[in-house]
């Protein structure tokens, strides 16, 4: 982040592993600078965003995070993950197939139990 609460960029475990071990780089003597990813490269969400577009923006762009930025478009205000979406998107499915289930049983809002 930047002195005035923007986000500069990230780093991540991909950035060390592809940076760090391939080009022989010492950790400790290498800066973050050198391997992390810049803010003008970085692929972000908003919290108006929907899920499927988070998902989309990960799928497309083979990236694992999205940095959350706010209305402004640069102060980060959170950090969505891969297993935050799969997650939600699973919670998702199992609910319609609650649903479902009730349905071909007979149960729900469509039908009077005695």
């Amino acid at each position: 982040m930047t002195k005035t609460g923007n986000l500069s960029g990230i780093v991540t475990e991909r950035d060390y592993v592809t940076k760090i071990a391939p080009n022989k780089l010492k950790s400790k003597e290498t800066l973050i600078t050198d391997i992390y990813t810049p803010a003008d490269k970085l692929v972000t969400a908003t919290p108006h965003d929907s899920i499927g577009e988070c998902m989309n923006k990960i799928l497309s762009k083979d990236v694992r995070h999205l940095p959350l930025l706010g209305d402004d478009g640069k102060s980060i205000v959170g950090m969505i993950s891969v297993k935050d979406l799969v997650k939600v998107e699973l919670e998702e499915k199992q609910k319609m197939i609650d649903t479902l289930k009730n349905f071909a049983l007979g149960k729900g809002g469509h039908f009077i139990e005695d």
